[in-house]
C-alpha cells in the first residue's frame, strides 16, 4: 500500500514538473513573440536597393549605371531608407541661392504626403537649374515629421554618375537628394530645406 503511495506521489510530482515546465515554456514563448514581431517590422518597413533603383529609375525615366551608382553609394553610407520623396524643384545662385520645390512623400508603411520644400543656400554655388529629385529619407518615425527644416550637411555635395547627391539631417533623421536635371548646380554649400504642406514662397 506505501509503495502505490510512493508510485502515485511520483506520478504527481513528475506531472506537475512537466505542467512547471510546459508554463515557463510558454512565457518564454510569449515574451520573445513581441520582439521577433518588432525585428519584423522594421525589415519589412524599409526599401532595399534595388526597389530604390526601380522606383528612382521610373522616375527619372530610366534606370542609368550612374543612377544605380548613386543609390549604391548612399546605401554603402546609410542602409535602407524607410521613405523616399519624389519631385520637381527649380533654383539658382550665384554664391547665394534660392530652391523651391514640390513633389510627394512615400513610406514604405504605406503613407503617402504632398509636400514642398523651399530654401536658401550659401557657399561655392554657381549656376541655376530645373531638376527632378528623387530624395532617400532614413529614420522618419512619421509623416507629420517630415514637416521641418532641414539643415544641410556642411561639404556633403557630391556628382556620382552625372547624380547630384547631397545630405540633410535633423536630429535622427536624414534626407539624401538625387537630382538630375538641366544645368546641374553642384557645389559646398551650406544652406537648409524647409518642408512644408502649402507653397511658401518666403524660403526663409
Amino acid at each position: 500500500m506505501m509503495g502505490t503511495n510512493i508510485r502515485t506521489g511520483d506520478k504527481f510530482n513528475a506531472i506537475r514538473g512537466a505542467a512547471w515546465a510546459f508554463a515557463a515554456l510558454a512565457m518564454l514563448t510569449f515574451a520573445a513573440a513581441p520582439a521577433m514581431a518588432q525585428s519584423n517590422g522594421q525589415s519589412g518597413g524599409t526599401y532595399n536597393e534595388d526597389e530604390i533603383v526601380k522606383e528612382a529609375g521610373d522616375f527619372f525615366g530610366a534606370v542609368s549605371e550612374g543612377l544605380a551608382d548613386a543609390v549604391h553609394s548612399i546605401f554603402e553610407e546609410y542602409g535602407e531608407p524607410n521613405a523616399y520623396i519624389k519631385g520637381e524643384e527649380a533654383s539658382g545662385a550665384f554664391v547665394v541661392g534660392l530652391r523651391y520645390g514640390q513633389g510627394e512623400l512615400v513610406m514604405k508603411e504605406g503613407t503617402h504626403k504632398k509636400v514642398f520644400w523651399q530654401g536658401p543656400s550659401a557657399g561655392w554655388d554657381f549656376g541655376g537649374n530645373a531638376v527632378k529629385g528623387f530624395t532617400l529619407v532614413y529614420n522618419l518615425p512619421d509623416g507629420e515629421t517630415i514637416y521641418r527644416r532641414y539643415p544641410g550637411v556642411e561639404g556633403s555635395a557630391y556628382l556620382v554618375g552625372g547624380i547630384g547627391i547631397n545630405y540633410q539631417q535633423r536630429d535622427d533623421v536624414v534626407l539624401a537628394p538625387m537630382r538630375s536635371g538641366v544645368g546641374l548646380r553642384l557645389g559646398a554649400s551650406v544652406g537648409y530645406l524647409k518642408y512644408t504642406k502649402s507653397r511658401e514662397w518666403w524660403p526663409f
